[in-house]
């Protein structure tokens, strides 16, 4: 059986999929830059891990030998980064690199992992899909902005490699080492008060995308894109939610909207001087927007569905305190 070679093997969707792979009995090569960073131990012959630097063609290519599909989770995502470019090296031109060196090797399948905000957001009565174009603010976000130049490099060899675009929603769950989304679950466990964003966005249960991804795999059509999504939740029901099911009583403050403008404000001021701070404008106005999307076409055409991102939570909240974070 030819190999599925995973990108970004130890990032928080990167193990699970690993994981979901194995299960379904797929040789799997997990690509990361350090073996340590690798969260696990895999005691399995159908797994090799293999470290090195994607952007190093001749090392992805070697990696290449013996598969017959790659996904490719990998990428840039701080939000600090001050320009596009600082994205665009790895998320765009490294992606196409990935794709090139796919068609001269034979592999059959590309699966490209970008954003649910690749495209338009919408609100609890009409959500966003895959028809939705981006607006405001993620029109003005260089991470979304990468990850939508990305995905369309991808679709454009689609006539070379079967090549599919998977858009998850924030994924929730285990192994999330870095953290990555999982930050939001320590900014609320436990706390008595906590200050929430006024808006929202898409939660969903990593394991739940990682089935996604499975299914593209063997369903996905050549040239689609797929929202893998879960649950609508404002960011006060999100923390309100992970409380309740502790048994914690948190008072949650919304943090009102014009005061996180005027921090992005500040933040704007000190990136001019090239000082790296999260908190820019746009990064801002997108904690005051609720970012709602549905997954109508992956639950027709792959067969996808989602739980409850409380499972995902609990699975979270598990991970962290196992690794001494909570």
């Amino acid at each position: 059986m030819n190999s599925v070679l995973v990108t970004g093997a130890n990032s928080l969707l990167g193990v699970n999929l690993v994981l979901t792979l194995l299960k379904k009995g797929y040789n799997v090569k997990g690509v990361v830059r350090r073996r340590e960073s690798f969260p696990i131990s895999i005691c399995d012959l159908n797994f090799e891990l293999l470290c090195g630097d994607i952007s190093n063609s001749e090392f992805v290519r070697s990696s290449l030998k013996d598969c017959g599909s790659i996904i490719h989770i990998a990428a840039v995502t701080s939000p600090s980064l001050l320009r596009y470019r600082d994205y665009k090296e790895f998320n765009v031109n490294v992606t196409q690199m990935l794709i090139e060196l796919a068609c001269e090797e034979g592999v059959h399948s590309f699966i490209y992992v970008s954003s649910a905000n690749a495209f338009g957001y919408g609100d609890l009565s009409n959500p966003g899909s895959e028809l939705s174009f981006v607006d405001g603010p993620f029109n003005k976000s260089f991470y979304a902005l990468s990850k939508i130049e990305a995905q369309n490099v991808v679709l454009s060899y689609s006539e070379k490699i079967r090549a599919i675009v998977l858009n998850p929603s924030f994924m929730i769950g285990p192994y999330d080492s870095k953290p990555s989304s999982g930050t939001i679950v320590l900014m609320g466990y436990g706390k008595k008060v906590i200050l929430a964003p006024p808006g929202g966005k898409n939660f969903v249960n990593v394991k739940d995308v990682a089935q996604g991804v499975e299914q593209a795999l063997n369903k996905g059509e050549n040239g689609n894109c797929y929202l893998l999504t879960g649950e609508n939740l404002s960011y006060r029901d999100f923390f309100s939610l992970l409380n309740s099911i502790y048994g914690y009583n948190s008072f949650v403050i919304t943090i009102p909207k014009f005061l996180l403008l005027f921090i992005g404000l500040i933040g704007d001021f000190l990136r001019f001087f090239k000082i790296a701070v999260p908190w820019s404008y746009v990064n801002m106005k997108i904690l005051t927007v609720r970012n709602f999307y549905h997954s109508a076409k992956a639950i027709d055409e792959l067969g996808y569905s989602y739980n409850r991102v409380v499972n995902g939570i609990k699975e979270a909240v598990e991970w962290f305190k196992n690794s001494g974070k909570i």
